[in-house]
């Protein structure tokens, strides 16, 4: 089951993002090792109603899900968008590492689908790092589109997809 997070699950949704930021250190991609996410930023997405839990008998996944624009996504490069219509973005999504390759990361690709749809929002964006190929992959899997590089505002490259939905 997918909820809104509150202040009571960051605790367990920072464990997940270090289990996160530690497999990508393992694999020597330079995504999330400079501190962020970190609790402030779960605080923010709850506080600004973007911070959702996937719930088994515990917290289990996390992402962030933004129904809106994204800044980062003003300027592709090699590339572009598939259209300039309203669209959701999934941002942060990690899994605990005991229920990896289960496909419970799909479940958030899933449920922002079916709530962007109902809000009226026809597509949804993400972006990895060039080095995540497990995330690249279930992008993909997800039917996303890669269209092009996107900037954070650190100034690192992402990839960028997209997904029309209707």
């Amino acid at each position: 089951m997918i909820r809104h997070a509150n202040i009571n699950d960051v605790e367990e949704i920072v464990k997940i993002i270090d289990q996160a930021k530690a497999y990508l250190k393992s694999k020597n991609i330079d995504q999330w090792q400079h501190g962020y996410p970190d609790a402030t930023d779960v605080i923010n997405d709850i506080n600004n109603g973007h911070g959702y839990v996937l719930v088994d008998d515990r917290v289990v996944g996390y992402a962030a899900i933004i129904y809106g624009h994204d800044d980062n996504y003003d300027y592709i490069e090699d590339g572009k968008w598939l259209n300039e219509d309203k669209y959701g973005v999934i941002h942060r999504i990690c899994i605990d590492d005991s229920l990896k390759g289960k496909g419970l990361a799909s479940e958030f690709f899933e449920y922002a689908t079916d709530r962007a749809l109902a809000l009226g929002f026809n597509n949804l964006r993400v972006d990895t790092h060039p080095e995540n190929m497990s995330m690249q992959r279930l992008i993909g899997k997800n039917g996303f589109i890669k269209c092009g590089i996107v900037y954070m505002s650190d100034k690192t490259s992402r990839y960028a997809y997209q997904k029309v939905l209707k």
